[in-house]
């Protein structure tokens, strides 16, 4: 079956489906909505079977739905209809949310019904209710109808009160700042949190600090904290606690209103006024260790993977810290949503010299590779819980062993970003695990990945289960039974030599020194295109054209 990917950017929804329809054997292909017309000459080029829309956010034109049978992946139950579903769900505390696959037509959202799941809400942000809950429920909703197509025998329903099943939404109009205001003298620390985390992502929630306004984001529970409503009443690392009627909140990061502003660390966005709040430590816990037996797990979950220089340079040094502990195995997890995704491009496009930030982040990103890599007393695993991208791919594979959840998409590539030749060792990890081969055609290729792929190719050593909730149970045993293997300690010794062994064949330094001289001209030579890229994905500007990497049917024309 061959199926047209038809998207307003390629997210996180739309590569995890990409991954499943070619795991499945079917020809994808990708054409960003710029214009009617570029549509139309997509499905001429393609001739697609099946046009998808997983991240829409037009019409698609009438003369193409009625041509080829045009399939809408909207994140809401059955009826409902709008751009803003899990907002909504989420403000009006739904305890069952869904997925419906509905058939294109002129007006959004109205079409038949192909088929639907459904899932339990859980107190959550937005974003990750969307990378988790929704896209897990879409990949089997999309699966069902794109069955029902190759079968062709299915005729889709009519969305109506008489059908045989049972309408649980309705219509709602776009979701506003003030459908979400908060009234910090009535509102419950839970009714706060609900109504940031509706607005996390996109557009963020719009109030005021101290008179001035900013949007808010990346908000957790403040435990003990209580004060004045509304007031600022402490900071930890990155995040100022704000009080509520019932206790505080944590917020993690905030964007001014001005022109040009940026989503940034909230106590960067408040300077000063920061600066002066009594510090908390660990209230906002960005990294975590614990341990069970011989096992230590070092947790780090940074919003949305992005890592500042700050950042990796805390986490190499929670990583040394864990190594002084008498543990056999250690294993780093990253958060449930984001392993990592590299490079913090926001604070880079933020700082006084974009390209000096840029050098210094990837120092400190392989300053913390260069620490797992050259571990040799214990055994290192990276728990990959939720997508990963570029650098992160490739501090993953600075462990021995990378387990992986199934579900998970991997981006192990750079050249998107304005040909970003990368760093993190991957010269001399990605040929070590793949084969010089197959590091050249994954680097050069510029897709999304999925497990199954990983595995096969050598990139991830074991696949986890799929469930989230089973997940945490899953790595605690295998990493239990992997600490108690009685030829541990030979593994590890074998470990010890293989390191010495490539090292004196060729040393680390060498690799970093290559890559680094290689990114110097990425972030100081002629050619600007890494900081153009960084621009517009920062500041999020659509796409003029969809790269030959994903259009398929244009690069063959070429």
């Amino acid at each position: 079956m061959r199926v047209l990917f038809l998207v307003h950017s390629f997210n996180s929804l739309a590569q995890r489906l990409f991954v499943e329809l070619s795991e499945h054997g079917m020809e994808v292909s990708v054409e960003f909505d710029i214009n009617d017309a570029v549509t139309r000459e997509a499905v001429a080029l393609f001739k697609p079977d099946v046009v998808l829309a997983p991240f829409l956010k037009r019409a698609i034109p009438e003369d193409v739905f009625t041509a080829v049978p045009c399939l809408i992946v909207h994140p809401g139950v059955r009826g409902d209809r709008g751009p803003s579903a899990l907002d909504w769900a989420i403000l009006r505390r739904e305890k069952l949310w869904g997925v419906t696959i509905l058939q294109a037509e002129a007006e959004l959202d109205a079409g038949p019904v192909w088929t639907w799941r459904e899932f339990a809400m859980r107190p959550a942000a937005k974003s990750s209710l969307y990378r988790n809950e929704v896209t897990e429920a879409a990949v089997e909703a999309v699966m069902e109808a794109l069955a029902m197509i190759a079968v062709g025998d299915f005729s889709p329903e009519r969305r109506s009160r008489g059908s045989d099943w049972e309408v649980t939404g309705v219509a709602n109009p776009l979701c506003r700042q003030g459908d979400r205001t908060i009234d910090w003298q009535r509102d419950s620390t839970l009714r706060v949190l609900r109504k940031i985390r509706s607005a996390d992502g996109s557009p963020g929630l719009l109030d005021d600090i101290e008179g001035t306004p900013f949007y808010h984001y990346d908000v957790h529970p403040a435990e003990g904290l209580t004060g004045e409503p509304g007031a600022l009443i402490a900071r930890s690392g990155n995040a100022i606690a704000r009080a509520t009627r019932t206790g505080a909140i944590w917020i993690g990061h905030l964007r001014a209103t001005a022109d040009g502003s940026l989503k940034l660390p909230a106590v960067r966005v408040l300077g000063a006024r920061a600066a002066q709040l009594p510090e908390v430590p660990d209230g906002y816990r960005e990294i975590s260790y614990t341990e069970a037996g011989d096992v230590g797990f070092l947790e780090f979950s940074f919003y949305n993977g992005a890592m500042s220089t700050d950042q990796c340079r805390r986490l190499k040094d929670a990583y040394i810290e864990a190594l002084s502990r008498p543990t056999k195995v250690l294993v780093l997890t990253g958060g449930p949503d984001t392993w990592s995704n590299g490079l913090h491009l926001g604070v880079i496009e933020a700082a006084d010299s974009p390209a000096d930030e840029s050098l210094a982040n990837i120092e400190a990103m392989d300053d913390l590779c260069r620490a797992i890599v050259t571990t040799t007393d214990r055994l290192v695993i990276s728990a990959v819980r939720g997508n990963a991208g570029a650098g992160g791919v490739f501090m993953a594979l600075a462990a021995d062993e990378v387990w992986a959840r199934s579900g998970v998409v991997l981006n192990p590539h750079y050249k998107d970003m304005g040909n970003l030749y990368g760093s993190e060792y991957w010269t001399y990890l990605l040929p070590k695990r793949v084969g010089a081969e197959n590091a050249e055609r994954i680097a050069a290729a510029r897709l999304p990945m999925g497990v199954a792929e990983a595995v096969r190719l050598g990139l991830v050593d074991k696949a986890l289960t799929g469930d989230p909730v089973a997940l945490d149970d899953e790595i605690l045993q295998e990493a239990t039974a992997l600490a108690a293997t009685p030829g541990l300690a030979q593994r590890i010794w074998d470990k010890r030599m293989s390191r010495a062994r490539d090292e004196a064949d060729r040393p680390l330094a060498d690799y970093r020194a290559e890559e680094i001289e290689k990114m110097k001209l990425n972030f100081y030579g002629f050619d600007p295109s890494y900081h153009v890229a960084r621009n517009n994905f920062i500041r999020k500007v659509p796409k003029s054209r969809t790269p030959l990497t994903l259009a398929r049917h244009r690069s063959t024309k070429a």
